[in-house]
């Protein structure tokens, strides 16, 4: 029969009266004919799929309002999943293949309820055979005394779900069973209402109303579109795979599902089956509908409902009152924003320099010094990042999950195992907890929903978690806990609007977080502490209250590759002896102790509405109200305690629910011994901060207020509101060595009374103020300073001090200023007129400073005001910084050589009008 002969609507009309098993035999007659019975899809297939009592919408619980791709596809694998149960049986032997389909074929179906065959359930089952079905009519049925289930049977509820109640505890003894269509609830007796340690359990759209289902290893459960609420829960224990598919967990008085301990080395007749429908769950990574990657810049995103959103900085500047903060902040005691020293001129709109007396006449050529690849135009006319007035209005892309597999064999085993506890597309919301593992326990959890929880994940004691695709949202405390040498892979999740931390690292627990977004929190976004590791890499991590990746308490994880960004704190803050590699971010504010001896390797660090980066000092004793979270001049609020009291607070909402493991969750007990802590160290003495770009920052590039040694070796910071580099405390050795620091909007470094510096080999060009400005004791040896409008080098009320082998030419002060009493050797340095006008002397020595060596300083000037500019070059070396490591340095490598090359940018900002809260909060 033709399809042409009749229109296809009427077609369509006619094949909607046809049952399953008909349109299966009309797909086989003719291509057209299959074509046809395919686009019925949205009606008939959609009918049959909804009316299997088995199941519901394909995407309930968590997106009931979206539809899925096919219906029929849908109601193909409800029909396969369904079928798990009666797939028991000696399949090797054929006529033992025979004997089990006639069984199946010669099955009974049994009637129990007011006026049938059996009005009770036990009645019932002390006479089926097996595989037979046993139809419970509407009502409720009560067992006083367990039941067991000897024989494999399937026992079905007869009408809506919730017509049939069963107040019964069973027990399963035989290799498989299924359940469809029943509500669960707990005799009064036991909380448990179903348990197997050996058999398959298949649970099809039944309800579990405060009770709980128990399932040991190496008993299997397979359960699809059940609800478990009232305090119900999924205990699992040592289970090698069990499937939890499309469920809903509510109200949970502790974890919603459990899994304790390591997979039981037997193995029953089902893990075979549910490994390979495991396997049929997508599992492509990068895109998908609910991929933190799957959604394109401003278009709304499916799994968190939030947009990713790049604006300008002007923009985010409005929308967080960041101009407030950026003008006239004070920033600790002895220094402010609004205050100039002399001859310095600030820059009117952060890149700009202001009208000058002078303009440099005599320009001494020094574009080309090592790190000048880093301010040129590209070849098709772009400018770098770090030359560029404004963060760009899209962003390269971190890596994404599959470009991480590739190139990390450990992450790409543990995504693809399935052992385990397995939950997919589930809802877990509204209660204490979601998913609970300890004891070696396994679990992959994919596409699921977790709101509204104190937590919602929790892993511990050596277990092992994949969560792929899941959104964690709205939690009390933090999203997921890893704990106690826990391990496992987090990718592709939306993690965000948590009341604490979204990750929370601790206690040796050494996870690979991966290509996830974390934003919106109301702390920080990753925390990692005591003795926490773990690789931290290409997820997007913004709009965090606090800091986006916080690390102390001898935390020591691998923070590569990501992009952090708009937020309303520190991108990274390092601080208690918090240790970790920090390389390659895409541009964040970092705040560190250099206690925590950190290592700050290849970042952008750009355009934050305050410090590039801060080096702070736990260990000083006028910090003392810093380390209670109360910073110099605090006026109150909520932010400004940090993550400290947040953590506080985490331990007084969940209370309960920490200390039923026995857990004290004070920070000091969270602590490993100090023999733990001092193993666990690195041989790294001094902190480290190489190769980074620093550039467009709202007050200073780098701030150091510490009283620990700091090396700060190779980086380029340019362009930033306030100096380059401040130095405002530093009783030990403070390096600044092959740095070039250049336009910034006032001096290019500035060292404070009794601070101990040393500057060698950097390049400090055309900065709005003094090239160098020190007032404290330290070296200043071989460095080029040209083009500053202040003096060259000013050096103040030093007692201990050298300037040696410089080349110096300023605009319009000194070459060299020598003020009031200065002790220590000026010589063998060159100091080139900048202005034929400049009447002031290139090398000044108050009368104080008579003490003062100076000898074989060279001062250049053209024979007459008249004469062109004389032809005066850098040589001999050339620009610095060198683009090669000086000698004594090898021991760190070169920006030349890092990944600061790479394209990559960071931007984050402060809660307006909180300098002395958000930012320096003591966080943790």
């Amino acid at each position: 029969m033709e399809t042409g002969s009749l229109p296809v609507e009427l077609w369509r009309l006619i094949l909607a009266y046809l049952p399953l098993p008909d349109l299966g035999r009309c797909c086989q007659v003719c291509r057209a004919w299959r074509e046809l019975i395919f686009s019925l899809d949205n009606t008939r297939w959609r009918q049959l799929c909804l009316g299997r009592p088995e199941c519901r919408h394909p995407n309930w619980p968590s997106r009931p309002h979206l539809e899925p791709p096919s219906w029929r596809e849908a109601l193909r694998q409800h029909a396969l999943a369904a079928r798990t149960w009666t797939r028991n049986g000696s399949e090797i032997q054929s006529s033992a293949c025979l004997l089990f389909f006639r069984r199946r074929k010669d099955r009974r179906v049994w009637h129990v309820g007011p006026g049938c065959e059996f009005e009770t359930l036990r009645g019932a089952l002390g006479v089926v055979g097996p595989y037979d079905r046993v139809v419970l009519h509407p009502g409720v049925y009560e067992e006083q005394a367990e039941v067991a289930l000897k024989v494999p049977v399937e026992l079905v509820g007869l009408g809506l779900l919730g017509e049939v109640a069963l107040l019964v505890c069973m027990e399963q003894q035989c290799p498989t069973a299924r359940l469809c269509n029943l509500v669960f609830m707990p005799p009064w007796f036991s909380t448990v209402v179903y348990k197997t340690s050996w058999g398959h359990v298949q649970l099809d759209n039944c309800n579990f109303e405060g009770a709980q289902l128990q399932i040991r290893g190496p008993g299997t459960c397979q359960a699809r579109f059940c609800s478990f609420s009232q305090g119900s829960s999924a205990h699992l224990l040592g289970v090698v795979i069990s499937l939890l598919d499309s469920c809903d967990f509510s109200g949970s008085d502790a974890a919603s599902v459990t899994v304790e301990g390591p997979p039981a080395s037997e193995r029953n007749w089902a893990c075979k089956h549910l490994a390979a429908l495991a396997r049929t769950f997508p599992s492509q990574f990068g895109s998908s509908p609910s991929s933190p990657r799957g959604s394109s810049a401003g278009e709304p995103d499916p799994a968190g409902g939030v947009k990713k959103e790049y604006v300008s900085m002007e923009d985010w500047k409005r929308r967080t009152g960041g101009d407030a903060v950026c003008q006239g902040t004070v920033i600790e005691d002895g220094w402010s924003d609004g205050e100039h020293s002399d001859g310095e001129e600030p820059k009117q709109d952060g890149t700009q320099n202001s009208k000058k007396l002078f303009t440099l006449i005599y320009k001494i050529p020094h574009e080309n010094h090592g790190l000048s690849h880093l301010l040129k135009p590209r070849e098709d006319g772009s400018l770098p990042l770090a030359s560029s007035p404004e963060p760009p209005s899209a962003t390269p892309e971190p890596l994404t999950l599959q470009q991480e597999l590739d190139r990390d064999p450990e992450a790409q085993m543990l995504a693809s195992s399935v052992l385990g506890c397995i939950a997919r597309r589930c809802l877990f919301r509204d209660g204490k907890g979601g998913v609970h593992l300890s004891n070696y326990g396994q679990a992959r959890l994919e596409e699921n929903v977790f709101r509204g929880l104190n937590y919602a994940v929790r892993c511990i004691q050596n277990s092992t978690i994949v969560m792929l695709r899941n959104e964690v949202c709205e939690c009390r405390a933090s999203g997921v806990f890893l704990r106690l040498s826990a391990q496992g892979v987090i990718a592709e999740n939306n993690i965000h609007s948590n009341g604490e931390a979204g990750l929370d690292i601790r206690k040796g627990a050494n996870p690979i977080i991966l290509c996830n977004k974390i934003h919106s929190g109301l702390r920080s976004g990753v925390v990692v502490l005591g003795n926490g590791k773990g690789s931290i890499r290409s997820n997007l991590i913004y709009n965090n209250k606090e800091a986006g990746v916080y690390i102390l308490f001898s935390g020591n994880p691998v923070v590569s590759g990501n992009h952090i960004f708009q937020g309303q704190a520190a991108g990274v803050a390092i601080n208690e002896n918090g240790r970790g590699m920090i390389t390659g971010n895409k541009g964040c504010g970092v705040w560190v102790m250099s206690s925590s001896l950190p290592q700050l390797l290849g970042n952008y660090i750009i355009h934050n509405c305050m410090y590039g980066l801060a080096v702070f000092c736990r260990k000083d004793p006028e910090n003392a109200e810093a380390r209670e979270g109360n910073w110099p001049g605090q006026d109150g609020g909520d932010a400004v305690n940090g993550e400290r009291r947040a953590a506080e607070g985490e331990a007084r909402d969940g209370q309960e629910n920490f200390n039923e493991e026995g857990e004290l969750f004070a920070w000091e007990s969270d602590l490993d011994s100090e023999d733990e802590r001092h193993s666990a160290r690195r041989s790294i003495s001094v902190a480290l901060v190489e190769g980074n770009c620093l550039s467009y920052n709202g007050a200073v590039g780098l701030y150091v207020k510490s009283s620990e040694a700091l090396n700060v070796f190779g980086n380029l910071v340019n362009s930033n509101c306030g100096p380059g580099i401040a130095v405002l405390q530093s009783s030990q050795l403070t390096r600044l060595v092959t740095n070039c620091i250049v336009q910034n909007g006032r001096g290019g470094v500035t060292v404070e009374k009794d601070c101990r510096v040393e500057l060698r080999g950097n390049g400090i060009y055309e900065n709005s103020g003094h090239g160098v400005r020190l007032s404290g004791n330290g070296q200043i040896v071989e460095n080029d300073v040209v083009g500053n409008c202040g003096c060259g080098i000013q050096v103040s009320a030093s007692t201990d001090m050298k300037v040696l082998r410089n080349r110096v030419q300023p605009v319009q002060g000194c070459g060299i200023a020598l003020l009031g009493p200065v002790k220590g050797a000026v010589h063998d340095n060159i100091l080139f007129q900048g202005h034929p006008d400049n009447k002031k002397s290139l090398l000044h020595v108050d009368p104080g400073s008579e003490s003062c060596v100076l000898r074989n300083n060279s001062i250049l000037k053209p024979n007459n005001s008249c004469a062109p500019a004389p032809p005066w070059v850098l040589e001999n070396p050339p620009p610095r910084p060198l683009a090669s490591s000086p000698a004594g340095l090898s021991s760190s490598q070169y920006p030349s050589r890092l990944g600061i090359s790479m394209t990559a940018r960071v931007g984050a900002t402060v809660e307006s009008g909180c300098h002395s809260g958000s930012m320096f909060c003591s966080i943790l």
